[in-house]
């Protein structure tokens, strides 16, 4: 596969886009790892479409990466008796733990967990923000709220509450469930939603072990003090600005998309950012020029992946949302002003030497006009380090292990590779010119900036740094004496 971009893409399936020829066809579009939200569909239909992603996998001959989204604990109220109600400006509205039908005078909230983190003067969001509700009294199981935004409130809509930490497990019974389903699955990412505090990641690690790896959502106000330190425990970041733009003022939302991609970047973590980037593409064969702009600004920001959520799941034009985006962020990054803003915003190596080594393999790449930086990773630690420094080369991501060729797939600048086990320096070089080669990257004459961890096999210990030249006529015949050893 040609390498042409940097910055990955994320689409999510749904009922759009599920047969085995649509998966393939988004994958030919440009799409690197796909999402099975479990909000919706059943089990067995993200069995069969995981199923088909590795079809597509095949097919290609590159690693696909699968992302498992949990629903999270969704907060809903309960049903009403007569239908919708309307609520107005200054009615007085009751929320309890009657599960009796509800009417326009009060509704069925069946989380205790809420009523005991509330407080008189808190607001309650409801219908995806539309209906606002101050807290005016409340107990241990009820609340009595002023209707300060009015709307139509219906059966099972959501409920958020921006201003308080709620006492909730990160993970509810449902997403122990497709938890252990996609980890039998073989899922790649797991996204953990609606986190709040640096402890729902330990309690879902302690659940989801090395079979898979993290990546924690933001959306809740809550877990803004404690950011840093949810990054850090995280294996990468998704910046979900739809439920975050719920309890958040929407001119909030800018500010904080920006430090999130920031941190993470200096942590070596990969953030995708989410959520309405092309959204009028559902229904429409082109997109805004705000959400172009949206999509791009995400890109200069240097963000690892952008997403496709319903344009791709739900939308009339799934393939031609996945073309569009790979179209604006080819153009991005075609831009000299996005080199110079990747240039001017390195972060500090640590003071170790796979830091400083990955930090002078950028430098000697640049330097020397190099083709490529090849990393060999049996974890994809010593490539994403080679990815945080956004270097001005591919980086060949080359891995013996299959779900790390997969997993690296979301990384920045990453053409993910999987390649045989090696022995020693030599036959590790052979492997990178024959994957350039297989990869179209470099030509004759251009070198590869190499670097490992040597003993071969010891997770994090990249301390080697090796300029190759490419030759043509080598590559045949490091295939050959491959071939031979083998036999």
């Amino acid at each position: 596969m040609p390498f042409n971009r940097s910055t990955k893409i994320v689409a999510t399936l749904g009922p759009a886009s599920s047969s085995e020829s649509q998966i393939t066809a988004l994958a030919r579009a440009g799409v690197n790892v796909f999402r099975l939200n479990a909000s919706h569909g059943t089990q067995a239909e993200h069995a069969e479409r995981y199923a088909r992603i590795r079809a597509a996998e095949r097919t290609l001959g590159r690693p696909i990466g699968v992302l498992l989204d949990l629903q999270g604990p969704k907060l809903r109220v309960g049903t009403f008796g007569f239908g919708p109600v309307d609520l107005s400006i200054g009615d007085r509205f009751r929320l309890d733990l009657d599960r009796r039908p509800g009417d326009s005078r009060r509704v069925c909230l069946p989380h205790p967990e809420v009523f005991a983190s509330l407080e008189p003067g808190l607001d309650l969001l409801l219908n995806d923000g539309r209906i606002r509700l101050r807290v005016l009294d409340c107990g241990a199981d009820f609340a009595e709220t002023e209707v300060v935004a009015g709307g139509t409130l219906s059966d099972r809509k959501g409920v958020n509450v921006p201003g308080a930490a709620l006492a909730l497990s990160a993970l509810s019974e449902k997403d122990r469930s497709d938890l252990a389903f996609g980890l039998d699955l073989g899922v790649d990412w797991i996204g953990l939603s609606f986190v709040q505090r640096p402890e729902d990641i330990l309690e879902a690690r302690e659940l989801i072990g090395d079979r898979a790896h993290v990546m924690t959502k933001i959306e809740k106000p809550a877990a803004l003090p404690t950011l840093d330190r949810i990054i850090e425990l995280s294996d990468a970041v998704m910046v979900a600005r739809g439920d975050l733009g719920v309890e958040l003022p929407p001119e909030d939302v800018p500010g904080l998309q920006k430090k999130m991609i920031r941190l993470s970047r200096a942590m070596g973590k990969p953030v995708i950012v989410a959520t309405q980037m092309l959204e009028s593409m559902v229904s429409e064969p082109t997109p805004t020029r705000a959400e172009a702009s949206d999509v791009a600004n995400a890109v200069y920001d240097g963000a690892d992946a952008v997403m496709l959520s319903a344009e791709s799941a739900s939308g009339r034009y799934p393939v031609e949302a996945v073309a569009m985006m790979e179209r604006i962020v080819r153009r991005v990054e075609g831009d000299p002003l996005y080199r110079r803003i990747m240039d001017a915003d390195h972060p500090s190596p640590e003071a170790t030497v796979p830091d400083a080594l990955t930090a002078a393999a950028r430098q000697v790449a640049e330097t020397i006009s190099a083709a490529a930086i090849v990393t060999y990773t049996t974890t994809g630690s010593t490539t994403l380090r080679a990815s945080r420094e956004r270097p001005g080369v591919p980086v060949l991501g080359l891995s013996n292990n299959e779900a790390t060729a997969r997993r690296l797939s979301l990384a920045w600048g990453v053409h993910a590779a999987l390649t045989d086990d090696v022995a020693n320096f030599s036959e590790m070089v052979g492997r990178a010119l024959t994957a350039a080669a297989d990869a179209g990257i470099g030509k004759s004459g251009q070198s590869l900036v190499v670097t490992a961890g040597v003993p071969f096999g010891t997770p994090g210990k990249t301390n080697a740094l090796r300029v190759v030249t490419i030759d043509g006529d080598d590559v045949p015949k490091v295939e050959a004496a491959q071939k031979a050893v083998t036999a």
